[in-house]
């Protein structure tokens, strides 16, 4: 496996005019990893994006980084079929700029909501086929799309699976996010266990959990779908068993990036740092 970072990471600087999207490039060889992956451009337009995309991976390749994927957001559950295909317009733009990029994995989320008196199974029918039009095209400019266990709809193991049997095409697959099973209150080391083997991609991040019932108004805390609280840290500081879900996927076969994302309130570069620390310690006792 590789190990890189998500600029996603690097969100506390971007956010206070601290660091660019340039700068996390540079920060992340500096820091020792092997690659690097954009959470979106922070441009405005399609050709600013595309041209924004360029420059970036010229900047790749004078410092010497890898790019291992590039992830934007998506929502397929929508009123009306102009609104769908709006957004599978836009999600074919930014298989361009994944392109432009020059990385081959593109995740794009499904959905944030599942609409009241709706469930799950019934929604397939309807996104399916629009999520199958977007990796289609995407395969024809070299990128493989893929989901991820991202909020709390799409963690259990049984609605991964369901979506990706529904799409049913072989550039469609998952990336698997070793801490966000704990979002949806579920045991991480058993859905790694099982949905391993479906991995395009893997983020590292973990999390503290503290239950409902202790803490609930710790500030930088977030809710789970049960209404217990997490909170961010460093890779290795959390409840996530990161080390065995590492190993989990070592042992099914997984050979790609595992990106780094640090969500927690402490600096985020010493966030980060701990964060690869743990995982070079874990690499060098799992070789």
């Amino acid at each position: 496996m590789k190990i890189g970072v998500s600029s996603y990471s690097f969100s506390q600087y971007i956010s206070a005019g601290k660091m660019d999207y340039f700068d996390t490039v540079s920060k992340a060889f500096e820091m020792g990893f092997d690659g690097i992956e954009f959470s979106g451009l922070p441009a405005e337009g399609q050709e600013a994006r595309l041209e924004m995309a360029q420059k970036l991976r010229e900047h790749m390749a004078k410092v010497g980084i890898e790019i291992a994927a590039y992830l934007t957001s998506g929502n397929f559950v929508r009123d009306t079929k102009e609104e769908l295909d709006a957004e599978i317009a836009r999600l074919k733009n930014e298989a361009d700029v994944a392109a432009t990029l020059g990385v081959t994995l593109m995740r794009h989320d499904i959905l944030y909501t599942i609409p009241k008196y709706r469930t799950y199974d019934s929604l397939l029918p309807e996104i399916a086929p629009a999520i199958r039009e977007v990796t289609e095209y995407a395969q024809s400019v070299g990128v493989r799309t893929m989901f991820e266990n991202h909020g709390r709809i799409l963690q259990d193991t049984d609605r991964v699976e369901k979506l990706i049997d529904a799409v049913g095409h072989p550039n469609f697959g998952f990336l698997v996010d070793i801490g966000n099973f704990m979002c949806a209150d579920l045991d991480n080391v058993a859905c790694v266990s099982r949905l391993g083997n479906l991995a395009f991609h893997g983020h590292l991040k973990d999390f503290c959990c503290l239950d409902y019932y202790t803490n609930y108004s710790l500030k930088d805390t977030f809710k789970t779908r049960a209404q217990n609280n997490l909170l961010g840290c460093a890779v290795g500081e959390g409840d996530a068993r990161s080390a065995q879900c590492m190993s989990v996927l070592k042992s099914q076969g997984y050979d790609g990036y595992l990106s780094l994302e640090y969500e927690g309130p402490e600096d985020c570069i010493e966030g980060i740092r701990k964060g690869l620390e743990f995982y070079r310690n874990w690499e060098a006792k799992n070789v």
